[in-house]
């Protein structure tokens, strides 16, 4: 029986290079002269800290890795944005998750739209991954394009297509 599943995944290696790439711009720019301002990407736990003097560089700051996430193809939609909190001083930390897997709520409206769409497929919710099946290989791709026009508010990925 023909299969695929829904994953969220990004690539770290290319999310590491995206946000030295946004450091080397902020290092150059003459707005951030003689700032004191940090990113930081802890690999581990997939999270972001940001630390700078104002609301107006940490706003340039998060545009900055935005724009580098997008030209190395990372849908920003993977980063779960923080709330901004006073540091020591008169510095601001950001700390910005980076979303891996599906969250529960989310596969459930992934499963929901299918079974709506009313393809003959079944849909079901593993672990951090939604996998379709059906007898049809035009069904699931159906079921994949179902899915691209919809916004789950992160990204998704069609993997493991299997006849």
């Amino acid at each position: 029986m023909p299969s695929f599943d829904i994953v969220s995944k990004f690539d770290a290696q290319t999310l590491d290079n995206a946000i030295n790439n946004a450091k080397k711009e902020i290092l150059n720019r003459y707005d951030f002269n003689d700032s004191k301002s940090t990113i930081e990407l802890d690999k581990k736990s997939n999270e972001i800290t940001i630390v700078t003097e104002n609301d107006m560089r940490l706003k340039a700051i998060v545009d900055s890795i935005i724009s580098r996430m997008v030209k190395q193809n990372l849908d920003p939609k993977a980063l779960d944005m923080g709330k901004e909190e006073y540091a020591s001083g008169n510095m601001l930390r950001k700390e910005i998750l980076v979303r891996e897997g599906i969250d529960k709520e989310v596969a459930k409206k992934i499963v929901k739209k299918i079974k709506d769409s009313g393809i003959k497929v079944q849909a079901s919710i593993m672990d951090d991954q939604v996998r379709v099946q059906g007898k049809k290989i035009d069904d699931l791709q159906a079921v994949i394009s179902v899915c691209r026009g919809e916004d789950f508010g992160q990204p998704l990925q069609y993997i493991n297509m299997r006849s």
